[in-house]
């Protein structure tokens, strides 16, 4: 029984990580989708949910009015989420007729500033996208070309990391991973389609637009997927590119991703019927990708454990020494962080450990309901509070007023980061 069980977790854990991956890229190439892709000139409606984002929202919203993209930008709504800043001001004095603000009293969450906004779109394609981020000058007009595919429902771009000369263990790894998901969806997007969005830029339809419940977490994942439902397809767009900073820090890290598995375990919950190979058209990518991952941290549990009673075999024996040179490469790129020694060579080890990790707390997190919708920045005091708790009264809004900006607010040119 232990054999069986050990073999059955280190298989599973190898379909996870390796195994679904290959198969589909492998399943791309054998049944390619063939899609339309042509330039589009249409124009676009731009919303941006934000929160006490002063320090950002202006140069985000120049930058894009400057971009060589401007002029496929009808509007842009920027959804103030109960901040408690100067956001609001400051947009409202760049003055320009194509900015609408709206400023909501109480703090809801994106989910629910989504709902609001997206509905008052006065354009067909409308383009999600986050005030930390910098898209590329293209990312707008390659988001638009897919469209040209009238079964595209929803375009997800890319979220790329900017190389600095100094780095750390932790962002060496955090970097690997990511590379390591967009392969798997770049090889979702060419098989049958993408099971979510990256948050940080996508474009959706709006007549596929279906409000979504304000206590969701995944907004990125759940907007797309009712979309998919509806038979559009999701797909993803490597050309269109929004740049971040990784994150230096595992506890920085650990904070996004423990937000994201406790909202891969709130799918379940919200939506049992995507489980479903009839009621979902990719149900294969979104349960492999999404939701399978959820059982990680029990499949390397029991993993251990059978290694352990296994070890007097040979066989257990030797697969026990590399079972616990894997943890204790592991625990060295957790020491060369905390030493401020970058090492590539720990750093996806490192990842991997924290990530199952933080698969455990987000689970308990999510069984005890103790997650909130509202983003929290790394070092705010406010942390996870259960929903119920928070104030739902209505918010109220306010058109922005065209008002002449001041130059000291954001500077002349747009600021694009360092190209890879």
């Amino acid at each position: 029984m232990s054999e069986f069980l050990f073999w059955f977790c280190l298989l599973g854990v190898a379909y996870l990580y390796a195994g679904y991956p290959c198969v589909i890229r492998l399943l791309a190439k054998l049944r390619p989708l063939r899609r339309l892709k042509s330039p589009l000139h249409s124009r676009v409606s731009v919303v941006i949910a934000c929160h006490n984002e002063a320090g950002r929202i202006v140069e985000k919203l120049t930058t894009l009015l400057h971009s060589p993209q401007a002029a496929q930008i009808a509007e842009i709504l920027v959804g103030s989420d109960g901040s408690t800043d100067r956001t609001g001001h400051l947009v409202r004095q760049i003055g320009d007729d194509r900015i609408r603000v709206f400023e909501f009293s109480a703090r809801r969450g994106k989910p629910a500033i989504l709902n609001e906004l997206i509905p008052q779109c006065q354009n067909e394609i409308v383009v999600l996208c986050d005030a930390r981020q910098t898209l590329s000058d293209q990312a707008i007009p390659q988001l638009l070309a897919n469209f040209a595919d009238e079964r595209v429902g929803v375009v997800s771009g890319e979220l790329m990391f900017q190389r600095e000369a100094t780095t750390s263990t932790a962002r060496r790894g955090i970097g690997a991973y990511w590379h390591y998901e967009k392969l798997i969806r770049k090889a979702e997007s060419h098989f049958r389609g993408v099971p979510g969005a990256t948050g940080a830029l996508y474009a959706i339809r709006k007549s596929l637009f279906r409000p979504i419940p304000e206590t969701t977490l995944l907004d990125d994942v759940v907007i797309p997927m009712l979309a998919v439902s509806q038979h559009a397809l999701c797909v993803f767009e490597p050309q269109s590119v929004a740049w971040d900073q990784p994150s230096q820090s595992l506890s920085h890290e650990a904070i996004r991703k423990r937000r994201t598995i406790a909202g891969a375990a709130q799918l379940i919950v919200q939506y049992p019927a995507w489980l479903l190979p009839w009621r979902n058209p990719i149900w294969f990518e979104y349960l492999s990708h999404k939701i399978l991952r959820l059982m990680s941290p029990l499949l390397l549990a029991a993993l251990a454990v059978c290694n352990v009673v296994l070890f007097d075999q040979p066989l257990y024996r030797v697969l026990g020494l590399l079972h616990a040179g894997f943890y204790v490469s592991a625990l060295v790129g957790w020491v060369c962080q905390r030493i401020g020694r970058p090492s590539l060579l720990f750093g996806l080890q490192l990842m991997f450990v924290t990530l199952n990790a933080t698969t455990v707390i987000a689970l308990w997190d999510a069984f005890r309901g103790r997650f909130q919708v509202t983003w929290q920045r790394p070092g705010d005091t406010d942390i996870s509070i259960p929903h119920g708790h928070r104030s739902q009264k209505a918010a109220s809004t306010r058109q922005a007023s065209a008002r002449q900006p001041k130059a000291t607010d954001w500077p002349t040119t747009p600021v694009r980061p360092s190209e890879l």
